[in-house]
């Protein structure tokens, strides 16, 4: 390695980082807790037995859903930020990327929610309603505890794939890490140098993650007996 080499090294990373701790990761943060919100609320809806016009709110959920899982995330972006300011509605960049990857999480995480509570058998429902527990203490006493153990795993995917996805929002102007990855190279003409060294940093923070997920697998599996 040539000592102009190790020199864009030692001045690019210091940057890349500080890009990575100032946007990436709040960024992350910031849209997953609320998407998680977004997302149980959703479920809840979606799972409600809601009848006569009330299903007109379980329809909305629904077609909430159906359009942010059918389109690309990078276009849910552009039409946030550049789209709906022809409607008279503007955000700045932080704020349109903060609302994009909330709904887009939101979207995504609700089936996995609905799913791991579907996937709690109906028998525990009707022994816990036996037993003289509303629906609500059901919920949240037995059902809910189950299916965060479930959803886990697919969460936890969805958060180390939003890590990524940060990246789209260096198409609205937001300085994250691939930002200044490209700023560096233009100056630095090191393209792959500067691209590596950004993808080796997205690298070590989702193989963190994933080695946290899966200390968190095993604690939410303690009191589940193995197979053998």
């Amino acid at each position: 390695m040539s000592s102009s080499t190790w020199e864009i090294i030692t001045s690019s990373l210091p940057q890349i980082l500080t890009a990575a701790a100032k946007y990436t990761i709040p960024l992350t943060l910031i849209s997953f807790v609320l998407g998680l919100l977004l997302a149980l609320l959703t479920a809840m809806v979606r799972l409600s037995l809601l009848r006569g016009p009330f299903q007109i709110v379980r329809g909305i959920f629904w077609g909430y859903v159906w359009i942010f899982r059918s389109t690309p995330l990078l276009v849910q972006l552009f039409i946030v930020f550049f789209g709906l300011p022809n409607l008279g509605v503007q955000f700045s960049p932080w704020t349109a990327a903060i609302i994009t990857f909330t709904l887009n999480v939101g979207a995504y995480s609700s089936e996995t929610i609905r799913a791991a509570i579907l996937s709690i058998p109906n028998g525990q429902w009707e022994a816990a309603l036996t037993l003289g527990m509303t629906r609500r203490q059901v919920l949240f006493r037995i059902i809910l505890p189950q299916a965060v153990r479930v959803s886990l795993p697919p969460l936890s995917n969805s958060f180390i794939g939003l890590v990524k996805d940060t990246s789209l929002a260096s198409s609205i102007t937001i300085v994250e890490m691939f930002t200044v990855g490209q700023q560096i190279s233009a100056k630095t003409y090191e393209p792959l140098l500067l691209y590596s060294l950004v993808a080796l940093v997205y690298l070590v923070i989702c193989t963190v993650l994933t080695v946290l997920q899966g200390y968190l697998e095993k604690w939410t599996s303690r009191y589940v007996p193995t197979q053998h």
